[in-house]
């Protein structure tokens, strides 16, 4: 009897820390929440590089690779939806936890966990960065002569000042506002960024040659450019996390409304990344800037607009990309060292961490430069072909069926952009590290 009652206090005690832990806390979400959550993921500031892309992919590899990488990810996603919920009665929340079913209880965690924190912090970290070189993107273009220079160590602080308040909302749900806000500032700046190209017309003496003139400089740069896409691509770091907010029964599994929000959230991406993308290239050719819109400097209001969009979008994106992180480090603390849950525990984790990523931020503010490195190196796995191998290990569909054929694929054409993109990458942040100024 001692027993039973000591194992119902534990299983009270688990169903209490569930429902304190950011991403099992609140299970009431909609379809739509679904949809603007995925979109805030997936449509970051990455889209803005892709004209970039384009110029060193040239116009056959940039439009296969961008198709090929719409229809992959989708299809990935896809059997994400569908695992959420194999086991009958059972969720798995995270992502860590369906690479536990799939590989085992220790090799899941230590093959996904150490991927999953690369992504996600490395975003946050990037979007720290972005964020500050919005901010100060729209101070000179708002006041161009009169105004005193501004470091861009000052901008990242101040970027970061609003994530010290926002990191205190509880779960995923609570952030809902601010990702819908996100999500629309994305389709609008997106929007402007083509917009505003076709309006300035195609450039004099527009070139769509490879941006580099050596030889080596094309395949680093293409090999670069393949983990710029992949980053483009990073949704499915958090997909099991956002479906886990969804309310789920027997008569009504979690997968139809989140499949339906998944859809549009992928049309919404298309309607963003193809004509960037295109448009951008047509326009600028091999000349367009890693950022398109500082290629566009005019009309200045629209473009300081855009540049508050973008502001806007990544406050939404590191936090949908920070919740996963705060419920590993603050399940750690509560389930394995066995802390009490409170508010100062949360209010010291996510400070800490806010304080961290800022402090990256700061003093490596051209991290960008790991868009490529960190595109193949863990963007690849988690979003090409892990879900695919974790398929196959699971259904173990048969032999050169159709499924099995469509796994493979996806699985050696992910296995080389792993392998190629951080090459690309890696050449980069060499050069990027020696040539910034760190004071400028």
């Amino acid at each position: 009897m001692r027993d039973c009652g000591l194992q119902d206090a534990e299983i009270r005690r688990q169903k209490a820390i569930d429902e304190w832990l950011p991403i099992t806390g609140s299970r009431n979400a909609k379809w739509w929440y679904s949809a603007f959550h995925n979109v805030t993921a997936m449509v970051g500031a990455g889209v803005l590089s892709l004209p970039y892309a384009m110029a060193h992919l040239g116009w056959g590899p940039g439009v296969v690779v961008l198709v090929l990488s719409w229809i992959i990810t989708l299809y990935t996603l896809w059997q994400m939806v569908e695992m959420h919920e194999m086991v009958p009665g059972k969720r798995f929340d995270r992502y860590h936890e369906l690479g536990q079913h799939a590989f085992g209880e220790k090799l899941g965690l230590y093959i996904v966990v150490p991927q999953q924190l690369i992504v996600e912090v490395g975003v946050n970290i990037v979007y720290m960065v972005t964020g500050g070189k919005s901010l100060k993107k729209f101070h000179d273009t708002v006041c161009p002569d009169h105004c005193k220079e501004i470091k861009l160590t000052y901008f990242i602080m101040i970027f970061a000042s609003v994530h010290f308040v926002l990191s205190h909302l509880p779960n995923l749900n609570s952030i809902s506002g601010v990702s819908l806000a996100a999500a629309v500032m994305s389709l609008s700046y997106s929007t402007i960024a083509w917009g505003a190209s076709v309006d300035k017309g195609v450039q004099p003496d527009v070139d769509y040659g490879y941006r580099a003139s050596t030889t080596t400089g094309k395949v680093f740069g293409f090999f670069n450019a393949l983990g710029d896409v992949a980053f483009a691509y990073a949704g499915h770091n958090v997909v099991l996390e956002i479906q886990a907010t969804i309310p789920s029964t027997p008569e009504k599994p979690s997968k139809g409304p989140m499949w339906k929000g998944v859809v549009v959230a992928y049309i919404v991406v298309a309607l963003c990344y193809f004509p960037v993308a295109l448009v951008g290239f047509y326009i600028f050719g091999n000349q367009v800037e890693d950022n398109i819109l500082i290629s566009l400097e005019k009309p200045a209001w629209l473009i300081a607009m855009a540049n508050m969009f973008v502001v806007i979008h990544v406050i939404g994106s590191y936090q949908i990309y920070a919740m996963p992180v705060f419920d590993m480090i603050e399940t750690v603390m509560v389930k394995k060292l066995r802390l009490p849950p409170s508010f100062l525990l949360r209010f010291v984790v996510r400070t800490v961490y806010v304080a961290f990523t800022m402090f990256v931020g700061i003093t490596f503010p051209f991290f960008g430069g790991l868009l490529g490195f960190f595109g193949g190196f863990a963007f690849a796995p988690t979003t090409y072909f892990l879900p695919c191998v974790m398929w196959l290990a699971i259904y173990k569909p048969k032999r050169f069926s159709l499924s099995w054929i469509a796994n493979y694929i996806c699985i050696i054409l992910g296995v080389l952009l792993m392998i190629l993109s951080p090459i690309g990458g890696l050449r980069t942040i060499i050069i990027q590290a020696k040539t910034y100024e760190f004071y400028s």
